[in-house]
């Protein structure tokens, strides 16, 4: 059996010139793929299969899915309670609003998961994957601290300059009342306590989140999963800025992604620890030549 090469179309015997593009079968031609490739294709998928098979991981993109579907359907329940003149809540319009709005947020988010979890599983079966490992603890508790240790000084700085905002604006008030001057003094300290436990809160409840990661990385040409959190950057108006091999804070893979909102480009860039066996270079080239196109 033989084949055009210029489009791949099934050739007659005897003919010189395919029937469809026109090449001369002279000079262009495909043989069908002998029995012995066959085999070694085979082998390959079976291989390929293998190593797919001890990814055991679960899809946490899902879970997000149905809890945002049972929420949805309490306060869509709650809705048409409203409705119903037997109901506790009937006629109370405001519950009718604040839940119908709720009902659709929900939705929302399942519908955005869901797309989300489809990408992810991709990775999970191997449709996607270009490679994988799993971190030690030693590595799992290296790259925990490195990012607590990173948000935590992040947030530092935002809190200590939006704090002085606080206190100019505050103050400028307080000078300029006559009244009611110690209960602005205690809003200004009270939001600014508010702020600090959020500034400092917040770093400790993803270094939690992360201790309780499953220390799995999946790397895919648009996708990663890193310890239980998964980024995408295949989405319109989106894409990867950067992509280098590093060895400090650890070894491992520095990435940059962005994408657009409604207000402006953001930029995210996730540091991903890598086992020393892992050969990077080859997976930093296949990422950069996916994302090229």
């Amino acid at each position: 059996m033989r084949f055009c090469s210029n489009c791949g179309k099934e050739l007659p015997n005897g003919v010189r010139f395919c029937p469809k593009c026109g090449a001369k079968i002279l000079t262009v031609q495909k043989e069908e793929p002998s029995q012995s490739q066959k085999r070694v294709e085979n082998q390959l998928d079976m291989n390929i299969n293998k190593i797919n098979q001890k990814i055991e991981l679960g899809n946490n993109q899902d879970s997000i899915v149905k809890k945002s579907l049972i929420v949805a359907t309490f306060f869509a329940l709650l809705t048409i309670m409203t409705f119903v003149d037997i109901s506790p809540i009937a006629g109370l319009w405001y519950i009718t609003i604040i839940s119908f709005f709720l009902t659709i947020a929900s939705l929302i988010v399942a519908w955005m998961f869901r797309g989300r979890a489809e990408k992810l599983q991709a990775l999970i079966s191997g449709d996607n994957l270009l490679a994988s490992w799993h971190l030690t603890q030693e590595q799992k508790k290296q790259y925990v601290n490195y990012l607590f240790e990173e948000r935590k000084g992040q947030n530092t700085v935002i809190l200590f300059s939006i704090s002085i905002i606080i206190v100019i604006v505050f103050v400028t008030f307080i000078l300029f009342i006559d009244e009611g001057k110690l209960a602005m003094l205690g809003v200004m300290f009270g939001l600014i306590l508010f702020l600090a436990l959020f500034a400092f809160g917040m770093p400790l409840y993803y270094r939690y989140q992360n201790n309780k990661g499953d220390g799995q990385v999946l790397i895919g040409a648009k996708y990663a999963y890193i310890n239980g959190f998964f980024h995408n950057w295949d989405y319109p108006l989106s894409g990867l800025s950067k992509i280098k091999i590093i060895k400090k804070p650890f070894y491992g893979i520095d990435l940059v992604y962005y994408y657009t909102d409604r207000t402006l480009q953001h930029k995210e860039e996730i540091l991903i620890p890598a086992n020393k066996e892992v050969e990077l270079h080859s997976l930093v080239d296949s990422m950069r030549a996916a994302n090229s196109k």
